[in-house]
């Protein structure tokens, strides 16, 4: 019998500096979402993406580790939330060339980042004590199972591996691919704001007043730091440092080039002139888009997948005023959009080419058929229909329970004040020492409803 194998040092150096750059994307997006709200919800919107550092890094150490990685319980679709639970026999374990706990510290950044991303399509109206329950009931209900259904992917083993990666349920044995999380992640993610989108409901004066980014320096850090970050998330995907992550690096770097050209363009033609908004949204649609992709395809498949999703996602985020729907940061347009986009192009240009390299299913243009669309169209819209129908349900539960919205009056002030009792920026003297947004002979509200005179 052969010996387990031994843990590689550079290997697991790698693995560790991803995950560390993978949390720092949760900040980035934090600034990110930050800058496009406007002033009175910016602290607000922030802590939404901070707090899941805190929900998801409890939870994933107690639970979210086994049920996202355990054994399965149930022929791919989820894992034994109890076969790990709090690490159990996991801090001893190897994973491949890297120990477990470097896993395990990989894979929570995912789940972190995941829920955080959520929280862009319901800017400035959402109660903080609300979303901070949901956080846990998502990732548990939603994200885990998604994670096990694509991350878990060791179809050599009776007992692991989940169904979309190994091609289980519908796909009848041909695995789809998502080196990184595109489906897991960005569909779902997607799905999931849409869902919250509905059951929150439009914030005041949407499509009648101006909604504009406050501060789009803080959108520009914001985005250069998820572009930092998600070298480590796609790279650090390959779990080694070898030809595969440097291959992977590349692919990544190509496409977000490409898709913030792509962006950058449509703009120019529909508006006339090109943005710092435009440029910034162009990296995280590129990013999001070769997220699945970023090991089955060429640099030039890579360039293809950029700057479609970059056209392509410039013009979705127009669509929640043509159907309706308030996707306050466009989570919708960007994430949702943005991975179908890459999940579904890798059933056209997958190659023996790519970093995977000759074990892969080549797609329809590299002469495989459809087979390979097929799968990735069924994987891709299952994770979509799953998470968009449990998110409302979960959404819906928790809004007539326990409230998710603020009240009007609440939502006008602004949330950084009703929820926080804080404010981004002290204008203190410019407002006589008065909170910003209210004049001297105005009230005040307190943190306990109460008015007293500035």
């Amino acid at each position: 019998m052969a010996a387990p194998p031994t843990p590689n040092s550079g290997d697991t150096a790698w693995v560790l500096a991803a995950a560390a750059l993978v949390l720092f994307m949760t900040p980035g997006l934090a600034l990110f979402y930050g800058g496009m709200v406007r002033t009175k919800s910016v602290l607000n919107m922030m802590m939404m993406s901070f707090i899941s550092m805190g929900t998801i890094g409890v939870v994933w150490l107690l639970w979210g580790y086994s049920e996202a990685f355990g054994a399965d319980s149930s022929g791919g679709w989820i894992g034994n939330p109890f076969d790990h639970f709090g690490l159990h026999g996991v801090l001893t374990a190897t994973y491949g060339t890297i120990p477990g706990p470097a896993f395990v510290a990989f894979q929570v950044v995912f789940a972190i980042i995941a829920v955080a991303l959520v929280s862009g399509a319901i800017a400035d109206r959402a109660k903080f004590t609300t979303w901070t329950v949901f956080t846990v009931v998502w990732a548990t209900i939603v994200y885990f199972p998604a994670a096990h259904w694509v991350f878990a992917f060791n179809k050599f083993a009776a007992n692991t591996g989940g169904w979309i990666a190994n091609g289980g349920f519908f796909l009848h044995g041909h695995g789809a691919y998502d080196f990184a999380g595109g489906t897991a992640i960005h569909i779902n993610a997607g799905a999931a704001g849409l869902a919250l989108a509905l059951v929150l409901g439009k914030r005041l004066g949407f499509g009648r007043d101006p909604m504009r980014p406050h501060n789009i320096t803080l959108v520009m850090i914001g985005a250069g730091i998820l572009w930092f970050g998600w070298f480590g998330f796609n790279a650090g995907s390959a779990l080694s440092a070898g030809p595969l992550a440097a291959g992977v690096w590349v692919n990544t770097l190509g496409a977000t080039a490409a898709a913030m050209l792509g962006w950058l363009v449509v703009e120019r033609l529909r508006d006339g002139h090109f943005t710092s908004l435009g440029a910034a949204s162009g990296v995280v649609a590129g990013l999001v888009a070769i997220t699945p992709a970023c090991a089955t395809v060429t640099p030039i498949g890579s360039l293809i997948v950029g700057v479609v999703a970059g056209a392509v996602c410039a013009l979705a985020v127009g669509l929640k005023f043509k159907l309706g729907f308030d996707d306050s940061l466009d989570v919708v347009g960007v994430h949702l959009v943005g991975g179908l986009i890459g999940t579904l192009l890798i059933g056209l240009l997958a190659s023996k080419g790519s970093p995977n390299g000759s074990g892969t299913q080549e797609g329809l243009f590299y002469g495989g058929g459809f087979l390979q669309l097929g799968v990735q169209a069924g994987a891709a819209f299952f994770v979509l229909i799953f998470s968009f129908v449990v998110t409302y349900i979960i959404g819906w539960l928790l809004h007539k329970t326990m409230g998710f919205r603020v009240d009007e009056q609440d939502e006008a002030e602004g949330v950084d004040q009703t929820e926080h009792a804080e404010t981004a920026y002290d204008f203190g003297n410019l407002f006589s020492g008065s909170r910003i947004g209210h004049r001297p002979d105005h009230p005040i509200r307190t943190t306990n409803k109460e008015e007293v005179d500035a």
